[in-house]
């Protein structure tokens, strides 16, 4: 990958994760009148409905064709149970606090990783748990309002999101990355719908206009996403995501009036450095890959 590439992936990942966060914020607002099921069986109708939509009028039979649907099945399944564990988190624990708490991800990844993978783990990136657990305990503040059990909804997202990377790794190279969004898309879609009766509530006008620009800017930053990733690898590119958590803190203080206080930032900071200390060596093999690859072209 040239560095111009490169410079366009940082930016597309940057204005990915402002529209999630933007996603994010209007999430909150309608988990406030509507039940979870309905905000995120929204969201992924209208993802389904975009991405079919653009293979139809492509006419990509690509896009439909589907080698691993139990693998993409499973992938839903974590997507849907990490939306409803943070969206419905949402509802109790302020946006930049849920934001960071949901970055613990690659903590998470790491121990799966060991487990399951019998991947080789640094001490350093031990260390980096034990930090990131630690920023934890200051963002939620045992003497503060956010220790509560409602705390552990970001958490468990940050769980669930560590287990949708880690079957997305499974699934590479299996279906093009139109086919692996669009029936994530569905699968999602389905496991919501079947949901639904139990909790559907009709949103009003206001809501509905509400729902469709958050699909509308969740669905864009997966495009966006997708699009970044084809200019350069996930390695490299994944410190920038950590732009989501100021960016979340401004929309929450811009349209909830909250901000975390001292303690709050730096747990925060120590999550964010948590997270950067074990995604560092993976960006350092991917460069190295890359200064290779390079050499032998050069050859």
């Amino acid at each position: 990958m040239n560095s111009s590439a490169t410079r366009v992936a940082a930016l597309l990942i940057v204005l990915a994760v402002a529209c999630l966060s933007m996603h994010d914020a209007i999430a909150r607002q309608m988990v406030q009148g509507l039940p979870v099921v309905v905000v995120i069986w929204v969201r992924y109708l209208g993802q389904s409905l975009v991405m079919g939509g653009a293979a139809i009028s492509r006419r990509s039979l690509a896009a439909w064709t589907c080698r691993r649907p139990g693998l993409h099945f499973l992938r839903a399944f974590f997507l849907v149970a990490l939306s409803l564990c943070f969206i419905g988190g949402l509802r109790f624990v302020p946006l930049a606090e849920a934001t960071a708490l949901n970055f613990l991800a690659p903590l998470f990844v790491l121990v799966l990783s060991k487990v399951f993978f019998s991947e080789a783990v640094r001490p350093s990136q031990w260390i980096a748990v034990l930090v990131g657990l630690l920023g934890v305990a200051l963002v939620v503040n045992p003497a503060g309002e956010l220790f509560t059990w409602t705390a552990l909804l970001p958490c468990g997202a940050a769980f669930f999101l560590s287990c949708y990377q880690l079957a997305t790794r499974a699934a590479a190279n299996q279906d093009t990355p139109e086919s692996a969004t669009l029936w994530l898309g569905l699968f999602a879609l389905a496991l919501c719908s079947a949901m639904l009766p139990w909790f559907w509530e009709a949103p009003s006008t206001l809501q509905w206009l509400g729902l469709s620009g958050m699909a509308l800017v969740g669905t864009t930053a997966h495009w966006l996403f997708a699009a970044a990733y084809s200019r350069a690898s996930p390695a490299s590119l994944a410190p920038f995501t950590y732009v989501q958590i100021p960016c979340s803190a401004l929309l929450g203080y811009l349209m909830y009036s909250s901000f975390p206080g001292v303690l709050g930032w730096w747990g925060i900071s120590m999550i964010l450095v948590s997270g950067l200390m074990v995604i560092l060596p993976s960006i350092v093999r991917s460069t190295r890959s890359s200064e290779q690859d390079s050499l032998g072209e050069l050859r």
